[in-house]
């Protein structure tokens, strides 16, 4: 597993997307928390949430980043050197998950620390030491991390960079605009309880939480259980078929 990890790393950190992918991240994801913070400056219903706002956004780029770790290299056939120098094909799947998780948590910690100290600055009552507000931002860069799994275990399965990130923004974005369309406030809330990012999201409400159609912790096992399902999907979609 050292080797993989070691060879995972080596190959992210030597292209050159990676790097601004990252950073991408962090300036999205604060300067549209920023900008919302900005825009309700008079009063917020829920200041911590808004201020995490970039987040929604900033998850698109997570995506991405996810999805290139293994499907590009597939589109240029480097998986068959990959996959011939470590032929367990589950401890190199594995070893991405940990590369790409570390990296997300690393963009994602300060693409938060970024959004809540604007939030500070901007809403002078939000607190950064009220327990709410620290589960919402740790909560927050969980999310990130859970969606970069399940972008990468798309991505194993599908193989096809832009079919993958079609498919992962699909699934993120889908279930909200479903949840708005149908006037049935039952399955308006089930929509809702169900779409990986409604669901994930509800981490960073730090009021009204009885409201919820999901609590912060229940939305966030939901996402991790669509992360786990892509994974275990890719990884059987990677060790059954050809690389």
């Amino acid at each position: 597993m050292r080797e993989a990890l070691h060879a995972e790393w080596t190959k992210l950190r030597t292209v050159a997307g990676t790097g601004w992918l990252l950073v991408a991240v962090i300036v999205l994801t604060g300067a549209l928390s920023a900008a919302a913070v900005a825009g309700c400056a008079a009063g917020c219903s829920d200041p911590a949430r808004t201020s995490l706002t970039g987040v929604d956004f900033g998850q698109a780029v997570v995506a991405i980043l996810a999805v290139l770790a293994i499907s590009g290299e597939y589109s240029v056939g480097m998986m068959r050197v990959t996959l011939t120098a470590m032929p367990r094909r589950l401890t190199v799947l594995a070893a991405k998950a940990t590369v790409v998780s570390g990296l997300v948590v690393l963009a994602g910690a300060v693409a938060v620390l970024v959004s809540i100290v604007a939030g500070r600055l901007l809403l002078p009552g939000l607190s950064l030491t009220d327990g709410a507000m620290l589960r919402a931002a740790g909560g927050s860069v969980l999310y990130l991390v859970l969606i970069g799994l399940l972008s990468l275990g798309v991505a194993t399965a599908v193989r096809d960079s832009a079919t993958a990130v079609g498919v992962v923004l699909g699934l993120l974005y889908l279930f909200p605009v479903l949840a708005t369309a149908i006037g049935d406030p039952l399955w308006h809330r089930h929509f809702q309880q169900i779409g990986p990012m409604t669901a994930g999201l509800a981490i960073q409400a730090t009021v009204h939480l009885d409201a919820l159609p999901i609590s912060p912790w229940a939305g966030i096992g939901v996402l991790a259980a669509w992360a786990v399902g892509a994974l275990l999907t890719g990884g059987l979609v990677l060790r059954l078929r050809d690389a």
